[in-house]
């Protein structure tokens, strides 16, 4: 691989060096040798992953997996998907070795490293799931008839799903799964989405431990204490400190910089700022420097004029954004932290869904109702971007530390912003790492 190429790299027929490993392997079914060949790509919406093909020529066995090459999440991830379509069956699913599925309906649940990840659509779980129950029947029901039929009970009521509504609950401790949104850019109405902080043995079981856990001392041999009084506040405010990270697009390592700073009438705040050599890319992000409010907030902002673009915006990490005329909703993993301007904000958004990168979901291989769907949507994004469509931006940020500025001297809200608090739900708490919740807990 050339020195200057990204570590995970789009999928790409032209490229001269597509980055595929071949290793020879032991057969697990046979015991010859086989070939395991391995490519790192990225999925689209999604993040960076690890193909492996395993293939035998003596026996003619073949395996198929899918691992993620990207970094534990910082929390885990449940999806739950009510599945009410026939088109729910086909939604693309991602699963990692550490997630576990259940489908309430039939009281059926895999759990977490009794399989491999792998890359399938909802129906793919069902069928799968079929094949492996089917598995030795035939020598079953000869040797325990009771248990063979109980069984095959069970496999009637699972093929039974294609035709019914159940709901499909994934959970994923090391947050590296995904479920497709058929109706991306905007919300999906049958899936939901929450995080949730890991327990103790939770992070054991992804290979997460501390210092301590490893070598019995509290101080690590690393990170030293700063001594009380050795440095003020000041001295870091005016401080860029600077830590090796690795590129958020394409995995190679670099430099991330990072200042702490006040925002007027706000609060303290730190911006992290990354420059990667080798793909290029240029990330900003903004993370807030104090606590959880007490309360969430929620900011409407109408954008109408030219001056409503130019408003101050601190977007925080657990920040969602909407857009109702567009029918656009923008999780707050997808673009991070941001302090900006309402138009920087917007274009974010249409940049991010707009990336050849990321769009090439929707290249060649999409239906043209789809092509067509997406290209109305841009062009009301360029409306809205160019002033000719007047829009409503809203944040809603469970923790409270979300900030737009108001046009009035005294910065309280202006008539063209709204600004209200509201109680957290149980969910928000815990994706806010605000519960003490068993995460096996979905009654």
């Amino acid at each position: 691989m050339g020195t200057n190429q990204p570590i995970f790299r789009d999928l790409n027929p032209d490229d001269p060096d597509p980055e595929a490993t071949v290793i020879d392997s032991l057969c697990m079914n046979c015991h010859a040798s086989g070939m395991t060949r391995l490519l790192l790509t990225k999925i689209p919406f999604y993040k960076e992953v690890i193909l492996m093909s395993f293939s035998c020529d003596e026996c003619g066995f073949q395996n198929n997996e899918i691992q993620s090459g990207s970094q534990i999440g910082e929390k885990g991830v449940r999806f739950t998907l009510n599945v009410k379509e026939p088109s729910d069956l086909n939604r693309q699913v991602v699963r990692s070795d550490y997630t576990s599925v259940k489908i309430l309906e039939v009281d059926f649940e895999i759990p977490a490293k009794s399989q491999k990840g792998g890359y399938m659509t909802v129906e793919g779980i069902i069928d799968r799931s079929v094949n492996g129950l089917e598995q030795d029947q035939v020598l079953r029901r000869v040797q325990h008839p009771e248990a063979a039929q109980q069984i095959d009970d069970f496999v009637e009521k699972l093929k039974d799903l294609k035709s019914q509504n159940f709901t499909l609950i994934l959970e994923d401790i090391s947050g590296n799964s995904f479920i497709q949104n058929p109706n991306a850019p905007q919300g999906d109405p049958n899936c939901t989405m929450v995080y949730f902080n890991r327990t103790t043995q939770q992070d054991h079981d992804v290979g997460i431990f501390t210092q301590q856990e490893l070598t019995g001392n509290k101080e690590s041999s690393i990170l030293h204490p700063i001594a009380e009084g050795e440095f003020s506040y000041e001295d870091f405010q005016g401080e860029v400190l600077q830590f090796p990270t690795n590129c958020s697009n394409c995995g190679s390592p670099c430099e991330t910089n990072m200042k702490m700073t006040d925002i007027p009438h706000f609060k303290q705040v730190v911006i992290m700022a990354t420059c990667c050599e080798v793909c290029g890319i240029r990330t900003n992000e903004v993370k807030s420097g104090g606590g959880i409010e007490p309360k969430g907030v929620e900011i409407e902002i109408d954008v109408r004029t030219r001056d409503d673009f130019s408003r101050d915006v601190l977007k925080s990490e657990t920040c969602d954004l909407k857009i109702p005329q567009l029918e656009l909703e923008v999780g707050p993993h997808a673009l991070g932290g941001r302090f900006t301007t309402v138009e920087g904000l917007i274009t974010a958004m249409r940049d991010q869904l707009c990336d050849p990168k990321r769009s090439q979901m929707f290249g060649d291989s999409s239906d043209e109702k789809s092509k067509k769907k997406f290209e109305e949507f841009f062009k009301k994004f360029e409306d809205v971007l160019e002033g000719r469509l007047s829009v409503t931006l809203i944040l809603n940020d469970p923790a409270g530390n979300s900030y737009v500025q108001s046009m009035r001297d005294d910065d309280k809200p202006d008539e063209g912003m709204r600004i209200s608090r509201f109680e957290r739900n149980h969910e928000q708490n815990e994706e806010l790492g605000l519960n003490d919740m068993k995460t096996e807990n979905y009654s």
